[in-house]
């Protein structure tokens, strides 16, 4: 059963890490689906890595016990959404859940025209955050002076469109539209993009569907339902949990020896000796050896390995018993194996 409908139903919390990779339902907010993944993997800890809007559906990555320290890398990473663009209406919100507030005529939607749209809104952009949105202006979020009618001023953001398409399509009701699919930086709404390629067109328009289909090298493929994660065991839930350390998968690796991992572990620097890590790094995968387990992320300045978020010696102990020790595809770091000074 849904937490909603046994909100006075104790559960018995439990320890719970890794990452869970949610195809996030149409309607639901994000955290109404993160509190529903964590009552129904009863953890006592949890987080998302950035909204998705209630009208959007797709990729979620959630965050439980230990994962939740590297959240920041999906908060941080570029991401691909595939949206349908209406045009020729208007809305409050910019998407579907919105009232009407201006319908024009609509020109035609050419090849040539389409062409010119990609080129024009690709590359480093800049957009205007949306009235509703949870941004915030002097402690209030922008979605409440809407909703009290107001509109209030709102500084420009640096966005970059790293790649665009878009082809001709219809909406369920016949209306003339337009297919994207955008991979961006972090920081961009996608329903600011419609408006402002509606109004590049002359004919205004707002977004009748969102979907997000990646992020930060996490895929819609990957993903698995609210419905079927219900109709699962304890257990088969469980086996969906990726480990922490996938989030910072991408990242170089450095392995240290039993002596040296317990100090990386206490938040002491590690020295290396002449040359051993190589190029400065702003993040690495830190794993101790004896056993293989995962330790936390650091960066390497100056051939010295800095702590940056650490897992304490429980949650070591706990991923690497559940099977998570296991060093994922990453670029190791040369010489990182040898003792290091204090």
């Amino acid at each position: 059963m849904p937490p909603s409908t046994v909100s006075r139903q104790k559960i018995q919390r439990r320890p719970v890490h890794g990452v869970l990779l949610l195809d996030k339902p149409l309607g639901l907010s994000s955290n109404q689906a993160l509190q529903k993944a964590k009552w129904l993997l009863r953890a006592e800890k949890a987080g998302h890595t950035g909204t998705l809007d209630p009208l959007a559906t797709g990729v979620l990555p959630l965050c439980f016990g230990a994962a939740t320290k590297f959240s920041q890398m999906q908060l941080e990473a570029d991401k691909t959404y595939e949206a349908l663009l209406i045009l020729g209406v208007k809305t409050t919100t910019a998407d579907a859940e919105g009232d009407v507030i201006e319908r024009r005529a609509v020109p035609p939607i050419t090849p040539e025209l389409l062409a010119d749209l990609t080129h024009r809104f690709t590359g480093p952009l800049k957009q205007v955050p949306p009235m509703y949105s949870a941004l915030k202006k002097d402690g209030k979020a922008l979605y409440e002076y809407a909703r009290a009618g107001r509109e209030v001023e709102r500084e420009a953001r640096h966005i970059t469109v790293f790649k665009l398409n878009m082809t001709s399509a219809q909406d369920p009701l016949g209306l003339v539209a337009i297919k994207i699919i955008v991979s961006c930086s972090k920081g961009t709404y996608i329903r600011t993009l419609g408006e402002d390629i509606g109004e590049a067109i002359g004919c205004g328009a707002h977004l009748g569907s969102l979907r997000r289909i990646e992020t930060g090298g996490f895929t819609a493929s990957q993903c698995i339902s609210l419905a079927a994660l219900e109709a699962m065991t304890e257990a088969e839930r469980d086996a969906q949990l990726l480990p922490p350390q996938s989030l910072v998968s991408a990242f170089p690796v450095v392995t240290l020896d039993a002596d040296n991992a317990g100090r990386f572990l206490s938040g002491l620097r590690r020295r290396g000796e002449a040359g051993q890590f190589g190029d400065d790094a702003p993040l690495v995968q830190v794993y101790g050896s004896e056993p293989r387990a995962f330790l936390g992320s650091a960066h390497i300045t100056a051939n010295e390995l800095i702590p940056q978020r650490l897992l304490s010696p429980v949650e070591v102990q706990a991923i690497w018993q559940a099977g998570m020790q296991n060093m994922p595809p990453g670029l190791p770091v040369s010489h990182a194996q040898p003792a290091l000074s204090g």
